[in-house]
C-alpha cells in the first residue's frame, strides 16, 4: 500500500516538473496553473526545511 502512495507522489512530482518547463515554453493556461502551484508548494517544503533545521547543530550531547 506505502508503495503505490510513494509512486503517486513520485508521478505528480514529475508531472508538475514537467508543466514548470512546459509552462516557462508558453504552455496552455492549464499548464501554467499547475506549474504555478507546484512552485508554490516547493518554495512551502523548502522554507518549512529551513524552519526546522535552524539550531539543530546545538544540542550535541556534551554534558
Amino acid at each position: 500500500m506505502i508503495m503505490f502512495a510513494l509512486t503517486g507522489v513520485l508521478v505528480l512530482t514529475i508531472g508538475g516538473c514537467v508543466c514548470v518547463v512546459w509552462a516557462a515554453r508558453g504552455g496552455p493556461r492549464w499548464v501554467r496553473g499547475v506549474a504555478a502551484v507546484t512552485l508554490a508548494l516547493g518554495s512551502a517544503v523548502r522554507s518549512s526545511n529551513r524552519r526546522g533545521s535552524v539550531g539543530s547543530g546545538k544540542d550535541d550531547g556534551d554534558d
